[in-house]
């Protein structure tokens, strides 16, 4: 079993786009689908009406997990783009300072 397939994706976890158009992006987990699939979504290209259906084994999944979207998913079952963007560059933000 890899390293990958040992996590499990939550709602609202950052993750790194590994295969595909969007390969290197960053976007965050607003639903999962089954065992295999979630969606994606970033709030910029990737619209939350029109999420992205990825592969898990062509994301990396990330430790970051984004309070604020998790609350709105579970609160109203959206988040706006606004949100989703944030999310992700306050990742981008912690990830740049990190390194």
């Amino acid at each position: 079993m890899s390293v990958i397939e040992a996590k499990k994706p939550e709602l609202g976890q950052i993750v790194k786009i590994l295969k595909g158009r969007d390969d290197g992006k960053i976007a965050v987990i607003i639903g999962i689908v089954d065992g295999r699939f979630v969606s994606i979504a970033d709030g910029d290209k990737r619209k939350f009406d029109q999420p992205k259906k990825k592969n898990l084994l062509h994301l990396e999944l990330q430790e970051w997990i984004s309070s604020e979207v998790v609350d709105s998913i579970r609160e109203s079952g959206r988040v706006t783009n606004g949100k989703l963007r944030y999310a992700v560059s306050k990742f981008i933000e912690a990830s740049q300072s990190n390194a």
